[in-house]
Formats: structure tokens, sequence, C-alpha cells
């Protein structure tokens, strides 16, 4: 009998014990933590702590188990897809082709899902070979054509607003017959005597057309309308590649660019680093209305870059 007891009391000990954890477990699921928005290394004085605020009470970014953001630690390929999905809900626009995995990422990989997401929404791509290569920094204009091809923000840019040059109409001879003509022979006197009346016109060239005199990069300009943008905002657009041109036009037109220390270097090239990655992020949420715009009064504002061109009348 007391064994029966013993037994029966067990029993209802260990029945107890299971309600309990399972209690805690539910409890665990659906409670939301309160998101952290300040951070040790992080003073309401450093420049991009309206960012970094306004982002993490959202959960777009987190900081460290130590208390601390980094902002000025290099956002790694792997981190900038992880904050692409929590900040954009894109429809995906490709898939990932059965048994196509990166050669560089785990199937128990902690940033798979961000990876697959952030390219079946078209922000990011694969490199050649099969790679990914999560641990690479990504430099600044890296972080704005993955924001314009995942958004498509080149789209809302249309070519007509960008200044453009009329090339010089060529008129087309009267015959395609071609004549011989035969050489004139004058007088070095008469030569001379001439020669004021020979130079005015040799002189006289059509309005934009590019000359022996023009420079390589006028001569650029006179076809590429984005670099007249490029050039007139960023002390340093020569650095910016190519490929990327439509991409930073299309940003800087949408106020989404930030640049610290000086809004007019856009540094393409270099890492970026978290608290610029911050920046990025957040004025492309208040270009697209998902979030509040930052107050006119704050400091921060003197770093979002503002295109010194009219978007309807180029000079």
């Amino acid at each position: 009998m007391t064994r029966l007891m013993e037994l029966a009391s067990a029993g209802i000990s260990l029945l107890a014990l299971n309600l309990t954890v399972l209690a805690v477990g539910a409890l665990e699921t659906y409670a939301q933590p309160s998101p952290v928005t300040t951070f040790s290394d992080v003073q309401s004085s450093y420049w991009a702590q309206p960012f970094i605020r306004g982002l993490a009470a959202r959960n777009i970014v987190v900081g460290y188990p130590d208390g601390t953001f980094r902002p000025e630690q290099p956002v790694q390929r792997d981190e900038f897809a992880a904050i692409i999905r929590k900040a954009f809900d894109q429809p995906p626009i490709r898939q990932i082709e059965s048994g196509a995995v990166y050669k560089d990422i785990p199937a128990n990989y902690w940033a798979v899902r961000p990876i697959e997401e952030a390219y079946q929404q078209g922000f990011m791509s694969g490199l050649p070979g099969g790679y990914f290569r999560p641990n690479q920094p990504v430099s600044k204009v890296e972080a704005i054509v993955a924001l314009d091809k995942g958004l498509n923000l080149t789209a809302g840019t249309s070519a007509a607003t960008e200044p453009t040059v009329t090339p010089q109409r060529i008129v087309p001879p009267q015959s395609t017959r071609r004549v011989t003509k035969r050489p004139i022979f004058l007088p070095l006197a008469i030569t001379s005597l001439m020669q004021p009346l020979l130079v005015p016109q040799a002189q006289a060239a059509p309005a934009n057309v590019a000359t022996p005199s023009t420079t390589e990069e006028q001569a650029a300009n006179l076809k590429d309308p984005a670099s007249l943008i490029l050039n007139k905002t960023y002390t340093d657009a020569n650095e910016i590649p190519q490929y990327a041109t439509g991409s930073v036009v299309a940003a800087t037109k949408e106020n989404i660019v930030v640049n610290y220390p000086n809004s007019n270097v856009l540094n393409p090239t270099k890492p970026a680093t978290r608290g610029e990655i911050a920046g990025l992020v957040y004025q492309t949420l208040a270009a697209q209305n998902k979030i509040e715009p930052l107050a006119d009064n704050l400091p921060v504002n003197q770093y979002i870059v503002r295109a010194p061109i009219n978007n309807q009348n180029v000079q």
C-alpha cells in the first residue's frame, strides 16, 4: 500500500513538472522581448544614432550580447542579407534551382534563410564559382546597387528628368556622286591676305560636340547624362563603377544616400560600416513611406545627400 502511494505521488509530481515546462515554453514562444534601442558605444552625439535607434526599435538591427552595436565595424554580406530580410518584405522574383546551394554556405549556417531570400527577392546574388562569400565586407556602392535591384528604385527615375544633350544634326550632301576637284594654287601674297577670313571659319565648332581639345571626362559626360548628375553631387564620382551609376543616381534622387563626415564624398568602394548601412536602410524605408522621416532639426540631416539639380529643369 505504501509503495502504491509513493508511485501515485511520483506520478502527480511528474505531471505537474510537465505542465510547468509547457507553460514556460508557451511564454517563451509568445512573449516578445522589448527591442534594445540604446547601446553602450552609440551615444546621443554619434552621427548615426537616430538611424540606429530607429531601426533597432523595429528590430531590424540588433546589438551584440555585450550591449554594444559596433557602429564602425564593416558589414559582411551575410549580415547585410539578414538586415534586408528584416527591413523589406518583397515578393520573390526568382527561385533557387533544386539542389543549387552556395559552396561556402553549410546547411546549418546561421544566415541560410536570409541569404536565400535576399537572392530570391533580387537584392543579392552569388559570386562566380558558386560562392556567396558570406564574410566578405559590403562596399557602399554594392549596398546601394542591392537596394536598387531589390526595390527597383531605378524604375522610378524617368530618363526624361535627366539632363540630355541634343546631338548635332548632320546634313547629308545633295548628291552621292563624288566630284574630284582640281587644286587651286594662289600666290603667297593673296593667301596671306585671306588668312583673317579663313581663321574665324576654322575656329567655329558646333555646340555640344566633342572637339580634339575636349577632355575624355567631358566627352563621356556628353554621352552619359548620369555622369553629369554624379559629378555635380560627388567629388569622387570618378570612383563609382560604371555598372552602379544608374543605381547611385536613383538613390541620390530619393535622398537615400548618407555620407559621413562629408556628404559630397561617397567613398563608393570602401567597406560600409554598420552605422552607414543603418543610414542607407533607414532612408530607403523613409523614401517608401514605411518609416517616419527624421526630424528636420536633427544634425544628422547634413549627411543626407541632396542632389544639387532640379529634376525638372537641368541647366
